[in-house]
């Protein structure tokens, strides 16, 4: 079942919360909710009801992958375009997709965190 814009939201942010030592905030702008884990961010979540989508770190090839195979899936809408992919609503996009997509931005930002820092899993 393929995820409408709420509930991509909705799930990427519950995929999130449930991850070791996240915490979210809005340090940038009152519509973007950014997660992070031991400081850095692995998660944004744009809150404009025009533009309902996440932004999740991705390995390039991944992300190459990923951006051919779904046309709601871009190069990342605010950092580096390579190593981050936005998705948006649209068909292929189901609950699963983004689930995994969070918990593997997560674990790409979390593996390059020095080990004193990284969450308990």
């Amino acid at each position: 079942m393929s995820a409408a814009g709420d509930r991509l939201q909705d799930t990427a942010r519950r995929a999130a919360l449930a991850l070791p030592g996240t915490d979210h905030g809005y340090p940038f702008t009152q519509h973007l909710d950014v997660y992070k884990v031991a400081g850095k961010v692995f998660l944004i979540v744009t809150e404009d009801p025009d533009e309902q989508i996440i932004t999740v770190k991705c390995a390039p090839e991944h992300a190459r992958a990923l951006v051919h195979r779904h046309a709601s899936i871009t190069p990342g809408r605010y950092l580096d375009k390579r190593h981050w992919i936005s998705l948006g609503p649209g068909p292929g996009i189901t609950e699963r997709l983004v689930t995994d997509a969070v918990e593997d931005s997560y674990d790409l930002v979390a593996q390059r965190l020095p080990r004193r820092t990284r969450p308990e899993t």
